[in-house]
């Protein structure tokens, strides 16, 4: 429905946001996760302040896709909002059209969850910098009093924002029957009363995608604000590959042989 009222006399934008994305995903697999992976096979000698480059690196590539989300969003909210080139997998991960927050938190409790396992001896193949194989042996309280405030936060932002989304749709609904009504069905005093109250709704939903944009931004740093640097290369590196994987062609082919014919 949004995408709908969106053509009524909201601008659209001269680039689709699809094609930023594809040109930001492409350096993110192609160029920084390699990087980052090698920065963390580096030897203990050389390799700490060379990591620390790359995750802050990656970390700034992930804070310019939301600002340029947001420019995106208030061009053309309809396009980021409820995004139809995101593939079928990527679809149930989406949050107010971005990822959701809480996928931040779960990927770092699986890492402190996992912090009491043992080490697998094949990683040292792959990860010859000690302190990055042992990155979550030992958590800090400083980490795990961390997340749990971002949780607590995240308990209470969520439910809002997305409380002031249906509240938007709502109102929008509420006007469009009123107003229909008075009308009668006539067909140009219509396309006036729809495009003022999509006009309004759309403003509110831009201010709401532009709040949940700023709550992704704002736990990714916090998160990564609790951590070493060695346990955010490592969560920088999962969050990565999550991405990477969600256009896995072999992962996607049997995502859709799961499908269901309704």
């Amino acid at each position: 429905m949004f995408k709908a009222i969106a053509h009524f006399g909201f601008k659209k934008s001269s680039k689709p946001f699809k094609d930023y994305y594809d040109g930001w995903f492409k350096t993110l697999k192609n160029v920084l996760l390699p990087q980052l992976r090698h920065a963390m096979s580096s030897s203990a000698t050389s390799g700490p302040i060379l990591l620390a480059s790359h995750v802050e690196v990656m970390h700034r590539h992930f804070l310019k896709y939301y600002e340029a989300l947001d420019l995106a969003a208030a061009n053309d909210v309809s396009q980021v909002l409820y995004p139809d080139w995101r593939n079928p997998f990527e679809k149930p991960f989406l949050w107010l059209g971005d990822l959701h927050p809480y996928l931040f938190t779960n990927l770092l409790r699986s890492f402190i969850g996992d912090s009491e396992s043992e080490i697998d001896s094949g990683i040292f193949d792959k990860l010859q910098n000690w302190h990055v194989v042992m990155a979550w042996k030992s958590p800090s309280r400083k980490l795990t009093t961390g997340v749990d405030q971002i949780e607590c936060g995240l308990r209470l932002m969520v439910p809002a924002l997305a409380a002031r989304a249906r509240d938007a749709q709502a109102k929008f609904v509420e006007k469009m029957a009123v107003e229909w009504g008075k009308c009668e069905g006539r067909k140009q005093e219509m396309k006036g009363v729809v495009g003022e109250s999509a006009a309004a709704e759309m403003e509110e939903l831009v201010g709401v995608f532009v709040d949940a944009n700023r709550l992704r931004r704002s736990v990714l740093s916090d998160i990564l604000n609790v951590m070493d640097v060695n346990q955010a290369a490592v969560f920088l590196e999962a969050l990565a590959q999550f991405l990477v994987g969600f256009r896995n062609r072999e992962l996607l082919s049997q995502f859709d042989k799961c499908s269901l014919e309704l």
